[in-house]
């Protein structure tokens, strides 16, 4: 795929919605047959369009191009053979990983030779605001979050929470307050807070037909106290708490930590590679052998295929 083609089908994917990451490689060393200007697409299912490198490249790729798109935030990939020192591949460990900010050099034992950097940028659509309510502060919110680079909608009806809502708050004052917070919470919405007194606000979450650690997920009364008292100035408030905790989720992602509040959605899961070591994405088209109902995973057919006959 052709580097303006590959821009094209990013801007398609931006159009319509869909979440993914744009590779391209920045600096190349021989012997590689990546070149300094090859980009590709790459899906959150590991799925790549375009050219980055060979298949042992494109693992690496694959695993970082998931923790770069849950981060979001961009990353620099250094993808060197065998230890990240640049040694022999058989010798160390080789699945040794240093980070710095920014950036992470990774060793790939299956390379010959030569090293590839590749940055790698995640594009994603706004994150979803849904706003409960029509009151003075939902037009607030709904006005100030669009700037902040949130997608923002108030509604009187039925809260609906597809997968790319980030964040619902209710400010309907009393208006199907516990039906939107309740299916708030079951869908794993990593933020949701309810505009209420402390006090009125404990007794509606004691009411909701939720279990206790949900309860202790909604943010109440909403927003971080910087003495706010109109409707801007509390919608203010509450989209600083919403940064503040989405770019704490950011950074716990970055370093390999699940929150405690993240919703119990499946990804993609990673898994070594026993022939050379290399960690792979597992997904659809990950190349795998099943031996007495176990399944094993590997980064190439030359892996799979030494290892089947040695079992």
């Amino acid at each position: 795929m052709a580097r303006f083609a590959v821009s094209e089908r990013s801007a398609e994917l931006v159009a319509s919605g869909v979440p993914h990451v744009r590779a391209t490689v920045v600096r190349a060393e021989h012997p590689t047959s990546a070149h300094a200007g090859d980009a590709a697409v790459v899906h959150a299912d590991g799925t790549i369009e375009g050219f980055i490198g060979g298949m042992c490249a494109e693992s690496s790729v694959q695993v970082h191009a998931r923790i770069v798109l849950d981060a979001g935030e961009p990353l620099l990939l250094r993808i060197l053979p065998g230890g990240v020192d640049g040694s022999d591949p058989a010798g160390g460990d080789r699945r040794e990983e240093t980070s710095a900010h920014g950036a992470v050099t990774v060793s790939n034992p299956c390379l010959s030779g030569g090293a590839v950097e590749i940055f790698l940028e995640p594009l994603a659509p706004p994150a979803r605001l849904v706003v409960a309510g029509d009151t003075p502060i939902a037009q607030a919110l709904v006005e100030l979050a669009g700037p902040l680079g949130f997608s923002a909608g108030a509604t009187t009806d039925t809260v609906d929470v597809g997968a790319d809502v980030a964040a619902v708050v209710v400010a309907s004052h009393g208006r199907g307050e516990e039906q939107a917070l309740a299916a708030a919470l079951r869908a794993g919405v990593p933020y949701v807070a309810l505009v209420a007194s402390r006090r009125r606000g404990s007794a509606v979450l004691e009411a909701l037909d939720v279990d206790d650690a949900a309860r202790a997920r909604v943010s109440v009364p909403a927003g971080l106290d910087i003495g706010a008292r109109t409707a801007p100035e509390i919608a203010l408030s509450i989209l600083a708490e919403l940064v503040e905790r989405r770019r704490s989720r950011h950074t716990e992602v970055a370093e390999g930590v699940v929150p405690d509040d993240a919703p119990d959605v499946p990804a993609p899961g990673t898994a070594v590679d026993p022939i050379c070591g290399m960690t792979v994405l597992i997904t659809a088209g990950t190349i795998s052998a099943t031996v007495d109902g176990e399944t094993t995973w590997f980064c190439c057919a030359g892996c799979r295929d030494s290892w089947v006959a040695a079992h």
